[in-house]
């Protein structure tokens, strides 16, 4: 009885225990713009290209704003959703461009961990 028991009470810390781990994430592709964390929040570059003077230059501003203190960030237009970067290196080749992210994102921090940018077609 005291071994039937024992095998019973084995058999459900394993099946909680395996319930209770968490899945593999499995990576996604993600849609934008990279932007600055400044002109995301914005929607635009409209106001910081003027106040800076150059111009109609996506890609300028995102640079400027990222010296400034900004941080890269991908920028869905028809969302309105701005993902966080894990990887603050790979952005910075795609600047003010439109990309595909490929990676797994953390929805409690909103920011997307960065496997692979590439130019969106």
């Amino acid at each position: 009885m005291k071994n039937t028991a024992r095998t019973v009470v084995v058999i459900l810390f394993l099946a909680v225990a395996s319930f209770s781990a968490p899945l593999p994430k499995t990576a996604r592709t993600f849609n934008g713009e990279i932007m600055d964390s400044q002109c995301a929040m914005m929607g635009s570059h409209a106001k910081m290209e003027a106040m800076h003077h150059i111009g109609d230059n996506p890609k300028m501003c995102t640079l400027e704003c990222v010296k400034m203190g900004g941080k890269f960030v991908l920028y869905n237009k028809a969302r309105k959703k701005t993902y966080q970067l894990d990887n603050q290196e790979a952005p910075k080749a795609f600047a003010g461009e439109k990309v595909k992210v490929i990676g797994t994102y953390d929805s409690a921090t909103g920011t997307i961990h960065v496997e692979k940018i590439e130019p969106r077609s």
